[in-house]
């Protein structure tokens, strides 16, 4: 299993480029970002300066969306940067919630996100895609590779994900959840004639080590808010009761009253009041190293082939050595 870093880009560049580069150096493979311009810096720019200072790490938006940007500038963005640091970008794609939302949109259909999956990979690797009625294709593009991954939740996103996508992102770190969402999605990826062993897991969720599990669980409260916005999405679309959904996952937001965009992602939300500490228990991972590693083992278990820390909370650095001196290394082996 390998490991990765999710980083908001809060201004100063330089201190998101700081954080990249610190990752390597301690053997995390991928640097993901959230991709809301409006709410923080353009993460594409942000990019070409972690690819130039870094040497092998990966980097991509966890999640971009088909509608803040034209397919077209999309593909070129990432095939730009893999022309010159080496096809070293991925994709993390969904419908749009914070980038959107906050703008005054509505998120794309999911026929939208299929569509646009399948057209920026086509374009960034080269080959022709069809933007409406007009084929297009990058002409300068050459042995270009772009892996997309999509968030998924609900049973007809995470069946487009095995359809359309090289994989999910499950934003989410509840073993019983990711277990019954990795199977939708390979499932769906068997049915179309694709391997499912081949598709592949990411989830991505806050993690924190330490035993003073208070402190860090006010400090990861907001991402039981933040899931709860898809998650509402989901409710609203299936029904609370529908079966279509694990209680496990949707039950908690019976409490919620909504959401202010402003303190996405951020420690001390106030949008977050409604999350109980069991949903922080279950969605987040924290404690003792210890804790962290048995949960490691039960997402490798299921088949999850990489986890991505979401490092919004008050313990950065500390987190991430952490995990460098025990983590990385043991699942390396």
């Amino acid at each position: 299993m390998k490991f990765g870093v999710v980083l908001q880009t809060d201004p100063p560049a330089s201190r998101v480029i700081e954080l990249a580069q610190l990752s390597e150096s301690l053997g995390f493979e991928y640097v993901w970002t959230f991709d809301s311009p409006v709410l923080w810096q353009e993460p594409f720019v942000i990019y070409s300066q972690i690819l130039a200072t870094t040497k092998s790490v990966i980097v991509g938006p966890m999640v971009t969306n088909p509608l803040s940007r034209d397919w077209a500038v999309t593909a070129s963005l990432f095939a730009t940067l893999n022309e010159m640091y080496g096809n070293r970008t991925i994709c993390g794609i969904g419908r749009g919630d914070s980038a959107v939302r906050f703008i005054g949109r509505a998120p794309a259909s999911l026929a939208t996100l299929g569509q646009a999956i399948t057209a920026i990979r086509d374009m960034a690797e080269g080959r022709s895609a069809k933007l409406g009625e007009t084929a297009v294709a990058i002409p300068w593009v050459q042995n270009g590779r772009l892996e997309v991954l999509m968030a998924a939740y609900g049973p007809r996103a995470l069946e487009l994900a095995g359809q359309c996508a090289d994989g999910v992102i499950l934003q989410i770190a509840d073993p019983f959840v990711v277990g019954w969402a990795a199977g939708v999605a390979r499932s769906a990826a068997a049915a179309v004639g694709r391997d499912p062993a081949a598709f592949r897991i990411c989830v991505a969720a806050p993690a924190y080590v330490g035993d003073n599990l208070g402190a860090q669980r006010d400090q990861l409260r907001w991402f039981g808010g933040m899931v709860g916005n898809h998650v509402a999405d989901i409710v609203e679309r299936y029904g609370a009761a529908s079966g279509a959904v694990p209680e496990a996952l949707t039950a908690y937001i019976a409490g919620r009253k909504g959401y202010d965009y402003n303190h996405h992602g951020k420690p001390g939300n106030p949008s977050t009041e409604f999350v109980p500490d069991e949903i922080v228990d279950r969605f987040c991972v924290l404690g003792p190293l210890a804790a962290h590693v048995e949960r490691m083992e039960e997402l490798k278990a299921i088949g999850v082939d990489q986890f991505a820390i979401y490092l919004m909370h008050d313990q950065k650095e500390a987190t991430l050595r952490a995990y460098a001196s025990d983590l990385l290394p043991a699942f390396a082996r």
